[in-house]
């Protein structure tokens, strides 16, 4: 589908909950995006939503084919496949958000719905447009440890997946995307504390060409924390991607003591920017001018596989 400069793309929203407010918000901000209608269940939150615009509010998300051309969807991870696949066999982009769906046969069938169709279908890791992840891309050369720790109070609205799909998955696409390197081992433990799957996580992967990232993840602590440490023969990276903040620790070129150098510090603080228009932003860029999208179908894919597989093992775990 092509697009002159002055053509907006025709949007909607497929799930109007919490987080589809938002998606709605961003796109009827945005000057490139004509939002026409957001999709709810329940009729009574499609009409709210839709009301603060002033555009259709509808129950059934078949009623926006023909009518759209690219479309968030922010429904339950089940059914992320199901409404995927139906808009992708209509020819609708997709900004699908994580984790992309259940299983790794449901993720290879719409990465090859896109692909056969030739649409955008972006995944919704929005750490990624964090202003101290971009940082951090530029700065990682060659990390060999990471650490991380992603921790939240309780709330009962992400309580559809484990802690592992709904909150590790975003420091495991990060590692992945900083890492490059395939996976060799997966050591993982967990525990379930106020509902029946994993609350608390902690995994160790450790990658063919050394690295070892040791990942932890919990919705039942007293406070927010989302932060990662990056070891890499020139550098210590300390990222705070909550606080938007960045130090990074070096090498500098005097001796500090015989044969030890002496260690440079570097700080730096991010402007609280709005990571999810930049997600939305970069996601219609793409169906506009036809370009990869900032987090591809691939590499949601990627970050599922790792995800699943350690929940697997503390499934397990939880059985015993």
């Amino acid at each position: 589908m092509n697009f002159s400069s002055e053509n907006k793309i025709k949007t909607a929203v497929i799930g109007a909950g919490y987080l589809g407010r938002f998606h709605a918000q961003k796109y009827a901000a945005l000057t490139h995006s004509t939002l026409v209608a957001v999709v709810d269940l329940n009729p009574e939150i499609a009409s709210q939503v839709a009301g603060e615009y002033g555009i259709a509010a509808l129950t059934d998300y078949r009623d926006l084919f023909g009518k759209v051309e690219a479309v968030s969807i922010v429904v339950p991870t089940h059914s992320h496949y199901q409404v995927a696949r139906d808009c992708l066999r209509e020819g609708i982009h997709i900004l699908l958000e994580k984790p992309m769906t259940a299983t790794l046969a449901e993720a290879n069938e719409l990465i090859a719905l896109a692909n056969r169709y030739r649409l955008i279908l972006q995944i919704g890791h929005l750490e990624r447009f964090n202003a101290t992840t971009i940082a951090l891309q530029k700065i990682v050369k060659s990390p060999q440890f990471i650490e991380s720790h992603r921790l939240a109070s309780f709330n009962p609205r992400g309580i559809d997946v484990s802690v592992v799909l709904d909150l590790m998955i975003h420091d495991i696409d990060i590692i992945l995307s900083v890492v490059k390197s395939p996976i060799s081992t997966i050591h993982a433990n967990g525990v379930s504390v106020l509902t029946g799957d994993i609350d608390i996580a902690n995994a160790r992967i450790q990658f063919t060409n050394g690295c070892v990232a040791n990942v932890t993840a919990s919705r039942v602590s007293m406070k927010a924390q989302r932060k990662m440490r990056i070891f890499q023969q020139d550098a210590y990276i300390s990222v705070d991607f909550q606080d938007k903040k960045l130090n990074i620790l070096r090498k500098g070129t005097q001796e500090m003591f015989p044969g030890i150098p002496e260690i440079t510090g570097e700080e730096r603080n991010f402007d609280q920017s709005d990571a999810m228009m930049a997600e939305i932003d970069s996601f219609l860029k793409a169906v506009k001018n036809g370009t990869k999208p900032s987090v591809s179908g691939e590499e949601g894919r990627q970050a599922l596989a790792v995800a699943l597989q350690i929940g697997q093992m503390l499934k397990i775990q939880l059985k015993n």
